[in-house]
């Protein structure tokens, strides 16, 4: 699923890369944060889980109707180096109540100098802490071009075979550091947008800001609790929580981030 070597061979030659630019590059133009536009479609989500029957799906797109959408905003902040990917207060929809509803613990922590990553989440109910060395998903790049954000990016897919979902990202050719929104990571260039299952969830920059970040990319003062545990073990409880949900004929996102 994952490929530790090849992402470590990657990021050694892309800050070989990034060193050829002079130093006030890394402080003027590749640092600060992307606000993300997430955009939730529940009838999609529903009709990609091959496992349920042709009248469940159509029940769904009947029950779901015009408020089949559900649209927040994440924030990515980032270095050559680091990133930092979190839920934002910000509202993405008049009726969203804000911030104040999002409890769960969460946020996505990516050291690429280290290869390593610290990522905070509520999966299933419960607070786990997944601390590891970074591997980086086995993308496919393509060769298709367009503008996100105001900036050129090119396209890779990958295709994550537990969740069952195809996911296209389209990375900066401008920006050459290997962060993403949610988990995503690993290309040579930001990733500006992402879309999971053809449409079921799609994740678009609509704000960049280049500028000095302070203390956004500490991690939280106030000890964290929650269990820790290593990718795999994250990896076999995603496994085993959606075959449970294939076997009962339910969806596995409730419970869980897409």
């Amino acid at each position: 699923m994952f490929k530790q070597t090849r992402f470590s061979l990657f990021f050694g030659a892309l800050l070989a890369f990034v060193a050829l630019f002079p130093e006030n590059m890394y402080s003027q133009e590749l640092e600060g944060d992307i606000r993300y536009l997430v955009t939730h479609n529940w009838t999609k989500k529903t009709i990609a889980l091959d496992y349920l029957s042709k009248q469940q799906r159509e029940r769904a797109a009947y029950m779901w109707g015009n408020r089949s959408e559900w649209k927040v905003y994440t924030t990515l902040y980032f270095t050559p180096t680091e990133s930092k990917y979190e839920d934002s207060e910000e509202r993405a929809e008049p009726d969203d109540e804000g911030y104040s509803w999002r409890k769960e613990a969460f946020f996505i922590k990516r050291n690429f100098a280290q290869n390593t990553l610290y990522d905070v989440f509520t999966l299933l109910g419960k607070t786990y802490i997944v601390e590891d060395s970074l591997r980086a998903p086995e993308w496919k790049i393509l060769n298709d071009m367009k503008e996100v954000a105001g900036h050129i990016c090119m396209n890779a897919y990958w295709e994550d075979t537990i969740k069952q979902q195809r996911i296209t990202a389209w990375f900066a050719l401008d920006l050459p550091v290997p962060a993403g929104p949610e988990r995503l990571c690993g290309l040579p260039g930001l990733i500006l947008e992402a879309d999971y299952n053809d449409g079921a969830m799609n994740i678009a920059a609509n704000r960049i800001q280049m500028k000095k970040l302070d203390k956004e990319l500490d991690l939280p003062k106030k000890k964290i609790k929650g269990k820790k545990i290593s990718e795999d073990e994250y990896a076999t409880i995603v496994r085993k929580h959606v075959e449970e949900k294939r076997k009962a004929e339910e969806p596995w996102f409730w419970g869980m981030r897409y």
